[in-house]
């Protein structure tokens, strides 16, 4: 049986892979996991985004929590990393959210977050895991005044906001902003913060009605943000996504601007503030090879991790750095939040934008995006990690490793949120790079379907 967490929590369609019993099941072994040191009745938070689903798997989730004697938090729609910077701030003993993130609204997804706001380490989730398939055999079950309670909370994401302002107090008076909130968890929370500090804030896709979440809009569908900031004559598009944990932008021509490029461009603006510690971004092998040639040049070191954000977190940790993230958006400031944040994200690149009173499109500039192709090309799940061992697929992608040798790379990789495999290849020529990824891409799917 393949791993029940992924890179990012567990996830699946809700009712049918990701049942009520099995929130329930995590709330259990979860709250024992978590909270097995504490001498009191411990305190879970729990958060979900806009998905129609986030209310079953939410009130699963919490029964299970009270089942196994602690309390529980319920502060409603709210961003992941609002969960996060909470759990920490009111110090309770941990934090979960129920969400898919950018997946469509027919997925959603538990992850949790330790005392502290971070992601549960391989070791915790093993764990949590184990206790589940071994049917809870070493957890009690309380009684009478011993099981735990519901509290409900509506002034959690006020709180988060006010975080958010005071972290970048940035003047946005004289700039518009073009903002889409992806019918997700920011649709209130992106609006206010930027609206507190001054922007004109122009929203779309901020009207959640609990089965739009991510359709045909957001970071992963950035065509109508592209042409509403031109049509608006705005200086930039922020795009959030399910969750709001993961940002992109768009500058004032309708460009893209993706994870890796505002790295650079608040890395670079954050290293000559001095406040980018060990002159260091934190960055994945699929991050695009012109974030380590913007390195070179810049003098700023680029460490680079596995793909998923919570080995970005780890690899800061480890090192003391102060920056990190990921292509896709995930982009974690450290001294200010424990997980990638799309609103600290977007309020950092408006401050370099206030700060040197230069438009997007030229801060841009700062990195060279080479061409990238990626195929996401869909397979059974539990397949999904094993592509390599089918022999024709593993001699394809070595042959054309050696093509590519010192001209681009090839990465080759598992989803570790869908059942997908990833097909990259990076190069100077984009009509090459295309045509390689697709004849990959057919292959694996010809093989495994």
């Amino acid at each position: 049986m393949s791993r029940m967490f992924g890179t990012d929590g567990v996830r699946g369609v809700a009712n049918e892979e990701l049942t009520p019993l099995l929130a329930m099941q995590l709330g259990q072994a979860g709250a024992y996991v978590l909270t097995r040191e504490n001498k009191h009745k411990p305190t879970i938070m729990v958060g979900c985004d806009t998905r129609m689903s986030g209310d079953m798997l939410a009130n699963a989730l919490m029964a299970g929590i009270c089942s196994v004697g602690a309390n529980a938090v319920y502060v409603g729609v709210i961003p992941t990393p609002a969960i996060a910077y909470l759990t920490k701030k009111y110090k309770v003993e941990a934090g979960v959210v129920i969400s898919a993130s950018h997946n469509p609204m027919e997925f959603n997804g538990i992850k949790f977050f330790d005392g502290n706001g971070y992601k549960l380490p391989d070791a915790l989730e093993d764990e949590i895991e184990a206790l589940i398939k071994n049917n809870m055999n070493r957890v009690e079950f309380p009684t009478g005044s011993s099981v735990g309670r519901i509290k409900y909370r509506k002034d959690a994401r006020e709180e988060y906001i006010n975080h958010a302002v005071r972290a970048v107090p940035v003047d946005l008076t004289n700039l518009k902003v073009v903002v889409d909130c992806a019918e997700g968890a920011s649709h209130y929370t992106s609006i206010e913060a930027l609206r507190q500090l001054g922007a004109q804030v122009v929203p779309i896709h901020n009207m959640p009605d609990g089965t739009n979440i991510n359709a045909n809009c957001g970071s992963t569908h950035m065509e109508e943000l592209q042409a509403r900031v031109v049509y608006e004559k705005a200086n930039i598009g922020l795009a959030f996504d399910g969750d709001a944990d993961r940002l992109l932008a768009v500058d004032e021509l309708g460009n893209v601007v993706d994870g890796d490029q505002i790295m650079a461009i608040v890395g670079a603006h954050m290293r000559n503030m001095g406040k980018l510690k060990q002159n260091t971004i934190v960055a994945t092998v699929m991050s695009n090879l012109g974030l380590f040639l913007f390195g070179e040049k810049e003098k700023i070191h680029i460490e680079k991790t596995k793909v998923g954000d919570r080995y970005v977190l780890e690899r800061m940790r480890e090192i003391g750095a102060s920056l990190g993230g990921e292509q896709s958006g995930h982009i974690i400031f450290l001294d200010e939040n424990t997980t990638g944040d799309g609103l600290l994200s977007a309020l950092h690149l408006l401050e370099v934008m206030v700060v040197t009173g230069k438009p997007l499109s030229e801060l841009s500039k700062i990195m060279t995006v080479l061409p990238q192709a990626l195929v996401n090309v869909t397979v059974p799940n539990h397949r999904k990690e094993h592509f390599m061992e089918y022999p024709e697929i593993a001699a394809a992608i070595e042959e054309l490793e050696k093509e590519f040798a010192g001209e681009g790379r090839v990465l080759i990789r598992p989803s570790g949120t869908e059942p997908k495999v990833r097909v990259m290849i990076e190069g100077k020529d984009k009509a090459r790079i295309d045509k390689e990824a697709h004849r990959i891409a057919d292959l694996i799917q010809q093989l495994m379907l």
